[in-house]
C-alpha cells in the first residue's frame, strides 16, 4: 500500500511539473513588444475591440444625422480619464500608397497659443450671435477659455497648438501625406489682413510650403473673403501669391485638358461680389483681365445656390466646388445634386470640385445651430459622402477639412477628453487617426476609377 502511495505522488509530481513547465512556455512565447492598450488586451482582438461601448458616446440611427450631445455627459458621469495631448502619434509613412493629387484638403492656420503667440488665437473664439434676440437670449454668451475649454466640440490629440509652431506644421504635414492627400487649400488672407478672430497669417506661407515639400504635398490657396475683395485688390493679390510663391516646388499647378499648368485658386464666398466685377478680372476683355496674361490661373467659385451657376459662367470662373460639409444644407453641398452639377460643367467645359466631409457641428460657436449637425456614425456619414463624389465622376475632390474645429469637419487626430462640464465627442471605438485611415482608403480608390474615366487623366504638371 505504502509502495501504491509513492508511485501515486511521484507521477502527482511530475503531473505538477508537466503544468508548470506548459505555463513557462507560453509565456515565453508571448511577443516581447505586446502591448495593450485597450481594457483587457483587446488591441490584439480588432473585431472584438469594435464591439467595445463607446464611452459616454450614443449616436442616433442612420435615419438621423443629429448628435444628441447630452447623452455624452449622463454617460460620462462616473468615468474619469485623463489624455496628455501633446504627444502625438505618429502614422506608419512607409506603408502610404502614392500621393493623389487630384485629392486636395482645406487647411487653417489662424489657431494660436501663449508659448509662441503670446495669447490663445481661435481656441477662444467667441459664441456667436444669432440674428433673431429671442433665440440668441435662450443660450451660452461670450469667448471659451482654453485649454479645457475650447471653441470645438472634439480636442485635438496635438491640445491647443499654434499654428506658428514649425514642429506643429511638420506634424500636420505627416498626416495629410498619411491620408494620401496630395494638395492642402490654404486659406488665405492678404498680409496684414486677418479673419475677424484672428491674426495674419501670411507670413506662415514660407514654412508651410517648405514643410509640405518635404512629404511631396503641393499648396494651393483658398482665398477668404476679406475685407474689400474686389477685382483689383483680386488682381493685385493673385499676382503677389504667384511672384512671392509660384517658383516654390511645393505650389500647385493644375494640368488642363488643354495641356496648361496652371495654379488653382478656390474662392470662398465668391457669390458675394457681382458677375460683372468678376468679370473684369476673369475674361479676356476686362478691363482687370489676368488671362493669357503670367498670372492667368484656374478659378474655382462656392456655389451654394442652384441660379449661382449661370452668375459663375457670367463671371468667368473656371469651376466650381461646394466647400460645406452639411449635406442638405444648401444646393450645392447636397449630394443628390452632385451629379447634374457635374453635367453642367461638362457642358460648359468648367471642373467640378465636390466637397466632401466627416460630419458637421458648429454648436461649440453656434449654440443655437442644432439643426445643421451631422453625425459622423463612427465614418459611415464620410463615406457615404466620398461614395457620392466619386459616383459624379469629378475632376478633383476635396475635403472640409484638414483642422476647421470649430464646425467639427476636421479629419486631424482627436483624443477622448472630458474637463469640468464639458465631455469633448471623440472617434472611439476607433483610433484617433480614424479619418486620415479612411481618407487614404478612398484616395487610393479615387486614384484608380479616376484613372479610367478622367479624359485629362494624365498626372498634374508642377
Amino acid at each position: 500500500m505504502a509502495k501504491f502511495r509513492r508511485k501515486t505522488c511521484i507521477i502527482f509530481s511530475l503531473f505538477i511539473l508537466f503544468i508548470f513547465s506548459m505555463m513557462m512556455g507560453l509565456k515565453m512565447l508571448r511577443p516581447n513588444k505586446g502591448t495593450f492598450g485597450a481594457p483587457f488586451g483587446f488591441d490584439f482582438l480588432p473585431e472584438v475591440h469594435q464591439q467595445i461601448p463607446r464611452l459616454g458616446k450614443v449616436f442616433d440611427s442612420p435615419k438621423s444625422d443629429k448628435i444628441n450631445s447630452e447623452t455624452n455627459i449622463k454617460n460620462l458621469k462616473s468615468v474619469e480619464f485623463t489624455v496628455k495631448p501633446p504627444k502625438a502619434s505618429e502614422p506608419y509613412l512607409e506603408e502610404v500608397p502614392p500621393l493623389n493629387y487630384y485629392l486636395h484638403v482645406f487647411y487653417y492656420s489662424w489657431y494660436g497659443n501663449p508659448q509662441f503667440d503670446g495669447k490663445y488665437i481661435h481656441w477662444n473664439h467667441s459664441t456667436l450671435k444669432h440674428w433673431d434676440p429671442r433665440i440668441n437670449s435662450n443660450h451660452p454668451q461670450g469667448k471659451h477659455s482654453p485649454p479645457d475649454d475650447i471653441g470645438s466640440s472634439f480636442y485635438p490629440e496635438l491640445g491647443t497648438y499654434s499654428s506658428r509652431d514649425p514642429s506643429l506644421i511638420e506634424t500636420h504635414m505627416k498626416q495629410i501625406y498619411s491620408a494620401s492627400i496630395g494638395v492642402l487649400a490654404l486659406s488665405w488672407y492678404p498680409p496684414e489682413s486677418h479673419d475677424e478672430n484672428g491674426v495674419p497669417t501670411d507670413d506662415l506661407v514660407p514654412t508651410i510650403l517648405d514643410k509640405a515639400h518635404k512629404y511631396n504635398l503641393k499648396v494651393t490657396f483658398h482665398i477668404e473673403p476679406y475685407s474689400n475683395r474686389d477685382e483689383q485688390n483680386m488682381h493685385r493679390n493673385v499676382k503677389y501669391i504667384i511672384d512671392k510663391y509660384g517658383s516654390h516646388p511645393a505650389f500647385y499647378r493644375y494640368k488642363t485638358k488643354t495641356g496648361n499648368s496652371l495654379p488653382m485658386f478656390y474662392v470662398y464666398d465668391s457669390y458675394i461680389t457681382e458677375p460683372k466685377q468678376w468679370a473684369s478680372l476673369l475674361t479676356v476683355s476686362g478691363s482687370q483681365s489676368i488671362r493669357n496674361s503670367p498670372y492667368d490661373a484656374l478659378f474655382i467659385a462656392l456655389l451654394v445656390e442652384d441660379k449661382h451657376k449661370y452668375d459663375i459662367l457670367q463671371s468667368g470662373f473656371n469651376g466650381i466646388y461646394t466647400y460645406f460639409a452639411t449635406n442638405g444644407f444648401t444646393y450645392g453641398s447636397s449630394y443628390e445634386n452632385w451629379a447634374r452639377l457635374k453635367l453642367f460643367c461638362d457642358h460648359f467645359q468648367l471642373i467640378f470640385i465636390p466637397s466632401v466631409g466627416p460630419g458637421y457641428i458648429d454648436t461649440s460657436i453656434r449654440p443655437w445651430n442644432t439643426q445643421n449637425t451631422r453625425n459622423r456614425i463612427n465614418g459611415k456619414y464620410y463615406e457615404t459622402a466620398l461614395s457620392a463624389a466619386l459616383q459624379a465622376h469629378p475632376s478633383v475632390i476635396s475635403i472640409t477639412s484638414f483642422n476647421e474645429w470649430h464646425e467639427g469637419t476636421q479629419i486631424e487626430k482627436a483624443v477622448p477628453k472630458r474637463t469640468g462640464n464639458r465631455v469633448y465627442l471623440d472617434y472611439l471605438p476607433y483610433k484617433p487617426s480614424h479619418y486620415l485611415d479612411l481618407t487614404r482608403k478612398w484616395s487610393e480608390k479615387y486614384n484608380k476609377e479616376r484613372a479610367i474615366y478622367a479624359l485629362d487623366h494624365q498626372p498634374p504638371v508642377f
